[in-house]
């Protein structure tokens, strides 16, 4: 490419840009607090890394027009887990390469002090691991000359597919997971070794599921986005089930459908799991990813899909957003726990706060001082007589729109009732006055013992 071609194609990107963040600016359903990309498509969260004194978050981006289909890394940085600068697109397909189709999910980790980037490459239908370094701290990426680095699936197992990694080290040997899935038994994680990252053994599948087992998690029959981590002296392994046979309204697509943590012993590099279970309820949670900060915490981020159809977002000019970072824990019971990372306290604004209120089992009974589209909402209500009890938030003025929190004291459930969320057939508030926050009873009285609200910042540096 000359060097008029290239600034002729930069020009009109810098255009291209400038519409979208006017479109942006007037777009009330466009995110403030949860990380996204300047425009287009996003899923993924990939590579994520501490790296002198910064955190990287790398992801599945697709910068072009719809529709979004040929994968790039999209690549952002933080010095304290909140605020995001965008960065530089890290990988973008080669033509006539191993990733011409596509630059799928994958891993970065630190080799004698050179970033390593670990992914599958996608040329038709091979889905084949790649490899690339970095020699500026993660800003450009070298892609290794004799990519992919493994060459074939394992040939004595019938799979049905083979995509995303994760790595680690153990003493002076590399090993790692590909996700995969064997025909007719479920998902698995595949068990790889390595002096150098570059020549890799296959061992053995770490832990298999089985797809037509139901209790306690059905877990499908492929495992995409493998993770696996010590959390205190447990190990735990983490996977996104993919099933394109099994039917679930909330499925993306009709296969992606969520993830999946098991918790458990690793030892002599076999993976006993004693629990299993559900990472996030949401129904729009896929394909999380964790890293080790410097304090030592375990902190996740996975992709939360859009709920809209595909017009509607390429109509917006954006689709797809990060979640809030969480931090892991595990129960007593050992089952994966979760909660927002404390530093999101920074984007706290305007405060209000409601203390020790009655909840008649009335109509939703709106609280005129809270209002907002993007707020954080601490309450410790009291169930008393009621049976149920919750919150509204999204609250049109007569009711009309509104999105209700529930607490089923009786099943013991927290549920989201999203059957009255907008007007419209997508689903975010059509309304521009449906910014009230309301609170509910049923089945007799509740009360409110304190309930406060913060508006939220921005997290865009800049922003």
């Amino acid at each position: 490419m000359n060097e008029s071609t290239e600034a002729a194609r930069v020009h009109e990107q810098a255009k291209r840009e400038q519409v979208f963040q006017r479109m942006f600016a007037a777009d009330p359903h466009r995110p403030r607090y949860h990380f996204l990309p300047p425009s287009a498509w996003m899923n993924d969260p990939n590579g994520l890394i501490y790296w002198k004194g910064h955190t990287h978050l790398f992801y599945q981006y697709v910068p072009n027009d719809p529709p979004w289909e040929t994968k790039h890394w999209g690549h952002a940085v933080s010095t304290d887990l909140v605020h995001w600068l965008d960065l530089p697109v890290a990988l973008a397909p080669t033509p006539g390469g191993p990733d011409q189709d596509g630059c799928f999910s994958g891993c970065i980790v630190n080799h004698d002090g050179a970033p390593t980037l670990i992914y599958t490459g996608v040329q038709g239908d091979q889905q084949l691991p790649c490899l690339a370094t970095s020699p500026d701290d993660l800003i450009t990426w070298q892609k290794y000359r004799a990519n992919p680095v493994i060459a074939a699936p394992p040939q004595e197992l019938d799979l049905l597919a083979f995509r995303d990694h994760t790595v680690w080290k153990e003493g002076t040997t590399w090993y790692q997971l590909i996700g995969a899935g064997i025909r007719g038994v479920g998902g698995t994680a595949l068990l790889y070794r390595s002096p150098n990252l570059v020549d890799w053994e296959y061992m053995h599948p770490l832990y298999t599921g089985d797809r037509n087992r139901s209790e306690p998690v059905w877990t499908g029959s492929m495992w995409e986005c493998p993770d696996f981590f010590h959390l205190g002296d447990k190990s735990v392994l983490m996977v996104s089930v993919y099933d394109d046979s099994r039917f679930r309204e909330e499925a993306y697509d009709g296969c992606l459908h969520y993830a999946v943590a098991f918790v458990g012993a690793y030892t002599d590099h076999t993976f006993t799991p004693w629990t299993q279970s559900i990472i996030d309820y949401g129904g729009h949670f896929y394909a999380p990813q964790t890293m080790l900060a410097p304090s030592g915490r375990r902190l996740l981020w996975g992709w939360l899909w859009e709920g809209r159809g595909d017009e509607a977002q390429w109509a917006a000019g954006w689709a797809g957003v990060m979640s809030l970072p969480r931090v892991l824990s595990l129960s007593a019971d050992n089952m994966v726990s979760l909660e927002p990372a404390p530093e999101l306290k920074q984007l706290r604004g305007t405060h209000q706060r409601v203390m020790d209120l009655p909840i008649l089992p009335t109509s939703l009974m709106q609280l005129g001082e809270v209002q907002g589209d993007c707020l954080e909402i601490q309450a410790e209500l009291v169930p008393d007589e009621a049976t149920e009890l919750g919150i509204g938030v999204r609250c049109a003025p007569d009711g009309t729109e509104q999105t209700l929190i529930r607490y089923d004291r009786l099943q013991g459930r927290l549920l989201i009732d999203r059957q009255r969320s907008s007007l419209s057939e997508e689903v975010y508030p059509s309304r521009t006055d449906s910014l009230g926050v309301g609170l509910f009873a049923r089945g007799g009285s509740a009360r409110v013992k304190a309930l406060d609200a913060w508006e939220m910042g921005s997290i865009k540096v800049g922003g």
